[in-house]
């Protein structure tokens, strides 16, 4: 009895303390708000806090306890393009960043101050109200519109528009709006990067390396990380994503953290490394950390972790379920690539076919003490590079990349190359083949229309989509850097309360009236403007 009875006072001290951190909502489990944001990442803060400039109530929901997305896990070397296209809320972050390290403006940012960062964005705003630590679990729709989000701890968050911020694009999946996911052949939109494609060098074998367990034995089965699939001809279509990884903060410091090895650690996981680097060493070629990982320097003696060469951070196929799995699913997947890159340095720092210079190197770096104090010192996010793609109004193509299309509408610009990650781990010939990169630089800044982010009408008439706008597999790969992510966010807020305020669907809003508040907050709408 006394136990059943210290059980009730849990569950009601609990129930007590969720109507105070909700903000005691006017009905218990249900909060209100003008416009509800799903997705706290760099995007959907910027969304909110655009929003709340606008004098609107907004309700930020995000999945984890953590805001900022990437721009705070993990992606501290920003991937800028041309920094004349970023203003707005965008270069407002970039600048704050700026002032901890008394310059004008940071490109270069540690994890623990862009999290401030965002934290500080929120906190300035109170009519913006975060609900943390709890995953959409269904969207109630009604002709045509979103009327509400339940969320996985039984609240539910009611609003007029609605903005899908996240990296998956969960919120327009559950709504029912038509999405799409992989790559278009190159026939789909007349795209010359688009679909099946091998590049022969960055990211690439450079030695033939055999994909077997057994050098040469086509029956001793395939290395882990080494698809089955055919290679398929060039240009294909397919479901396949950019590779996954985490971009860590790491340190040479005399306090760091040495990487674990993970449980199960499997060493056969890095074999292609290995014959790739003895392949080197036959061909005199010495390899160094740098060849086998990107390391950037970032400031108080810190590094930006990234992937580079044929193995290395990216762990390739690991992105292949993610999507359309269950959030316990995506907990075990992002655990596995926690694994894969622990592995990975544990291989570098002790496989005795390693040269010794790149096993002293490895040893060298940890994981920097200070950051993700809360985390294990592990980036919470795993950095989905690419997800869902909203199949909206509009469609982007590698021609509005390359500055062939003309817009009527613009809220925001985009400048960086178009960048895809290897996808699959091939055979073809008898060779280990990586297939999917991209690296494709453009003739200078481009335009992001409105109804990029906009479901069509008979789809959602309230729903708007920054994170995972409404493009081809390729143009994407060049949108999907965070300055612009946030660009896009702001801009959807914005476009949110103009919606709001003149009771139309999310379609409707007047483009020149938008656009001309865009600018009056300091977005960059149009090149050399």
């Amino acid at each position: 009895m006394g136990r059943l009875l210290w059980t009730l006072m849990r569950g009601l001290c609990a129930l007590v303390l969720a109507c105070f951190s909700l903000g005691m909502p006017g009905e218990l489990g249900v909060l209100e708000a003008d416009i509800c944001v799903y997705g706290g990442t760099s995007s959907g803060v910027a969304a909110a806090v655009a929003a709340a400039r606008d004098g609107r109530s907004v309700v930020l929901v995000e999945p984890t306890q953590f805001v900022g997305g990437m721009s705070a896990s993990g992606i501290s070397l920003i991937d800028r393009g041309d920094v004349s296209t970023i203003g707005g809320i965008s270069r407002e972050f970039y600048e704050r960043a700026g002032q901890v390290y008394g310059e004008k403006i940071a490109w270069r940012i540690e994890p623990s101050v862009a999290s401030r960062i965002f934290e500080q964005f929120l906190a300035e705003h109170p009519s913006v109200t975060v609900v943390r630590g709890s995953y959409l679990e269904t969207a109630v729709t009604r002709d045509g519109q979103v009327e509400s989000v339940v969320l996985e701890n039984g609240v539910s968050v009611e609003a007029e528009v609605f903005i899908d911020a996240t990296y998956e694009g969960d919120l327009l999946a559950a709504a029912d709006v038509p999405f799409s996911i992989g790559r278009e052949s190159r026939a789909r939109y007349n795209e010359s990067l688009a679909g099946t494609r091998v590049k022969t060098r960055k990211h690439q074998f450079t030695f033939a390396v055999s994909p077997y367990r057994r050098k040469g034995d086509t029956t001793s089965g395939l290395l882990p990380g080494v698809s089955a699939e055919p290679m398929g001809a060039e240009g294909d279509g397919d479901s396949s994503l950019p590779a996954f990884t985490y971009r860590l903060c790491l340190t040479k410091a005399p306090d760091r953290i040495p990487f674990a090895k993970p449980a199960g650690y499997d060493p056969l996981e890095y074999e292609l490394l290995a014959r790739h680097v003895v392949a080197r060493q036959a061909a005199s070629l010495k390899t160094r950390l740098r060849d086998v990982v990107q390391l950037d320097w970032l400031p108080n003696g810190k590094f930006d972790l990234n992937n580079n060469g044929p193995i290395s951070t990216d762990f390739v196929g690991g992105s292949k379920s993610y999507v359309f799995a269950s959030q316990a699913e995506r907990r075990v997947i992002e655990r596995r690539h926690r694994e894969y890159i622990e592995g990975l340095f544990v291989f570098l720092r002790s496989d005795p076919r390693l040269p010794e210079n790149l096993r002293r190197e490895a040893k060298a770096f940890g994981l920097a003490r200070d950051e993700y104090v809360e985390n294990d010192h592990w980036p919470p996010l795993l950095y989905v590079r690419e997800a869902r793609r909203l199949s909206g109004s509009y469609v982007m193509t590698q021609a509005d990349c390359e500055g062939e299309t003309a817009h009527s509408s613009s809220i925001g610009l985009a400048s960086y190359m178009i960048d895809s990650h290897n996808c699959r781990r091939v055979v073809v010939d008898g060779k280990a083949v990586n297939e999917g990169d991209i690296q494709h630089r453009l003739p200078g800044p481009f335009v992001i229309p409105y109804e990029a982010i906009t479901p069509r009408i008979s789809d959602c008439s309230n729903l708007l989509v920054p994170v995972c706008l409404s493009s081809t597999h390729v143009a994407f790969s060049s949108i999907r850097m965070e300055p612009v992510l946030m660009i896009l966010g702001e801009s959807a807020g914005i476009a949110a309360s103009l919606a709001v305020d003149d009771g139309l669907p999310v379609q409707k809003v007047d483009r020149s009236k938008l656009e001309r508040r865009l600018l009056g907050a300091g977005q960059i709408t149009r090149p050399n403007l």
